[in-house]
């Protein structure tokens, strides 16, 4: 006969049962967890392998001197550098793969950063402590010093980092960005310009020179009144390393007595069309097809009044130059900061083109007839340009 369980056997099943169901819920719960640090672990490998990947993507694109890279190295070179409150990080590079020259663009510190007081002492009879002023002679030799040794850093940090050897030399221009106190608007005078050779900058002992005195041998040139923002001009004016440059072509070689533009490549339209600046007196160079935010050319006006840059499309076409083109130009002469943007074409433009060119004030738009009379006058060639633009309505 089967013997009748106890409520204590029956006590001891229910708490065996619900042991069995608590560590099955552990070990799913356990295997679950499992599961997500795998997952985790292999995302983060895979990103830290990518990672590592562009890494050296980027350094073998970085040895190869490609713009991009190097450019972006030397950014993250100067946004690692640490300097105390009060010191902006804003700047600017370009570099010139070619030839290995960098130009460096920074912003330094205002006049401020100098405390106007040389140290604070203790005045019993009041139990107060008051400030030592610092007197203005030593203050204005104080930020003197401070933007020599900012820009002698700058130069160092950059050669140093550069372990590679792709920058041959530096061009550094230190501006400071504040306000006119004579107009109250806003101005970016430049203090400080030099440029700089590795072998001649690796020579340098920098932990025992006068920081103006170093300056001076490396025939920068230094504002006589940094304090009163009295500007210097950079020794490098204009950054063709911004762009994308190639070498030119001889287009005028290969042409007819009577060339038809349309019947030239896009690319040979472009070099053609520099070529024309070239005749007009402008020193003009081509930009490389790829990445050149618009820009077929760039030239320079020398002329001592008018200098400044030239921003240069040049668009080889039978229809009418879209108004979207036309204000794309606007936005690519304000972002290079360029004196004017030239818009050179074997057809024509439409009234709001035109009227758009007019307002903005630094457009030139030069349709197939303006380019006929251009190349005739400067170059002595007869074009025949694109097709004839339609009769227009009188308004």
């Amino acid at each position: 006969m089967r013997r009748k369980r106890s409520w204590r056997d029956q006590r001891f099943d229910r708490a065996l049962q619900e042991h069995t169901r608590e560590e099955k819920k552990r070990v799913d719960k356990l295997e679950a967890a499992r599961v997500r640090h795998e997952e985790h672990d292999r995302r983060e490998t895979d990103r830290v392998t990518q990672w590592n990947v562009k890494i050296d993507e980027r350094r073998d694109a970085y040895r190869e001197r490609d713009v991009e890279a190097v450019e972006w190295f030397v950014d993250q070179v100067l946004a690692a550098s640490v300097y105390p409150h009060g010191f902006p990080k804003a700047h600017r590079v370009s570099y010139q793969a070619d030839t290995g020259d960098l130009l460096v663009e920074i912003d330094l510190p205002l006049e401020d950063v100098v405390p106007a007081a040389r140290g604070y002492r203790y005045v019993k009879s009041r139990d107060e402590i008051t400030p030592v002023p610092r007197p203005e002679k030593e203050r204005k030799e104080l930020y003197a010093s401070v933007l020599a040794q900012t820009a002698l850093r700058t130069v160092y940090e950059l050669f140093a980092a550069d372990t590679e050897g792709v920058v041959a030399s530096v061009a550094l221009n230190g501006h400071v960005a504040t306000i006119d106190r004579a107009t109250g608007r806003e101005v970016h005078p430049c203090l400080i310009t030099l440029q700089a050779d590795r072998a001649e900058f690796e020579q340098l002992v920098l932990t025992q020179v006068d920081p103006r005195a170093c300056l001076q041998r490396l025939r920068a040139l230094i504002s006589p009144n940094p304090y009163d923002l009295e500007p210097v001009r950079p020794l490098v004016t204009f950054d063709l390393s911004k762009f994308r440059l190639m070498d030119g072509l001889d287009v005028v070689a290969g042409l007819d007595s009577r060339p038809v533009l349309m019947d030239l490549s896009p690319t040979e339209f472009e070099h053609l069309v520099r070529q024309l600046f070239e005749a007009i007196g402008l020193e003009s160079v081509n930009t490389q097809p790829s990445k050149d935010e618009g820009v077929d050319a760039i030239a320079m006006n020398t002329d001592p009044i008018m200098k400044g840059l030239c921003i240069i499309q040049a668009k080889r076409t039978r229809n009418v130059v879209p108004f979207e083109t036309v204000s794309a130009l606007a936005g690519v002469v304000e972002h290079k900061r360029a004196a004017k943007g030239i818009l050179a074409t074997t057809s024509w433009f439409g009234r709001a083109s035109e009227a758009f060119a007019n307002d903005h004030g630094r457009l030139e738009l030069l349709d197939g007839a303006n380019l006929v009379h251009l190349f005739k006058e400067h170059m002595n060639l007869d074009v025949i340009p694109g097709a004839v633009p339609p009769k227009r309505r009188p308004r």
